[in-house]
């Protein structure tokens, strides 16, 4: 009897907590989307941004028509940029300006789409998949908003990570070139000097091309990509190598076109793949 009186006593005690805490979560619930924006953005700037997703979330899946979805949207992908979650982050972004293509936030969503994949961007030596991705979406985001004011940093990112790309594949130009892989070697530096031909690897490529094309005893050739070198690159830091370069095609021309008159020449009669891409 005395036990029950007991439990009777605190369930009466406990009851208007217990529906105050009904109503708390009740109240929470049916809030209006504006406030509920209000809310996760306070979270947000307070660096609570698991919180911040969970009301941003709510305001995209429940009030999709809302004066704020955009922004929720919006600021679910800042969440994700913010906690270092870059693929969740260009995803977000993503959604927007696929689902929300009016929304006066798509140009900034563009370019915090790109600033994802940049920070994705691995060094050079790796896959750069996530660069490309970068550069393209910067690209986008100046074509379509060429007058905002994020316009002169997405071109600045764009020289950096074109530098990062041509760094790949000049190294990997190089790399064929110590294999003695020549011709290989050149089609990478074709594509540096093609592709990428402000970046600061050309001259390198324009250099590494003229020594293949020296050693592959292609001397005509060399001495072209040499004075192409010249009158593009007068000021470069390889002049000195070039210079080299050219003084050992011009005593190799002399040589080679003794060598054909005297018929003294061998040819090689290897059949193996790999030869040809060596001379």
């Amino acid at each position: 009897m005395k036990q029950t009186v007991i439990f009777l006593f605190f369930s009466a005690a406990l009851a208007p907590l217990f529906l105050a805490g009904c109503s708390s979560t009740k109240e929470i619930q049916v809030l209006p989307p504006e406030q509920r924006f209000e809310a996760a953005m306070e979270k947000f700037n307070n660096g609570d941004y698991l919180d911040a997703i969970e009301d941003f979330k709510i305001i995209t899946v429940q009030y999709p028509g809302s004066t704020v979805a955009d922004k929720a949207q919006f600021y679910l992908g800042e969440c994700r940029y913010e906690r270092g979650e870059y693929i969740l982050s260009a995803s977000e972004f993503d959604l927007l300006i696929r689902t929300m293509p009016s929304s006066p936030l798509v140009p900034k969503a563009r370019y915090m789409r790109a600033m994802s994949y940049y920070e994705l961007s691995p060094r050079a030596q790796l896959d750069q998949k996530y660069t490309r991705e970068a550069v393209d979406d910067f690209q986008s985001f100046i074509e379509y908003s060429p007058n905002d004011s994020l316009v002169k940093d997405a071109e600045q990112k764009i020289v950096e990570l074109d530098d990062k790309l041509a760094k790949k594949q000049y190294d990997d130009g190089m790399l064929y070139y110590r294999l003695e892989y020549y011709k290989a070697a050149i089609v990478y530096f074709d594509y540096v000097l093609e592709h990428y031909h402000d970046s600061q690897y050309a001259d390198d490529a324009q250099l590494g091309k003229a020594r293949a094309l020296f050693q592959r005893k292609h001397y005509d050739e060399s001495l072209d990509a040499v004075k192409v070198f010249l009158a593009k690159y007068p000021g470069s830091d390889l002049l000195p190598q070039v210079k080299k370069l050219e003084s050992e095609i011009e005593q190799a021309i002399p040589k080679k076109t003794g060598e054909a008159a005297s018929g003294s020449s061998m040819k090689s009669t290897s059949s193996a793949g790999d030869a040809e891409w060596q001379r």
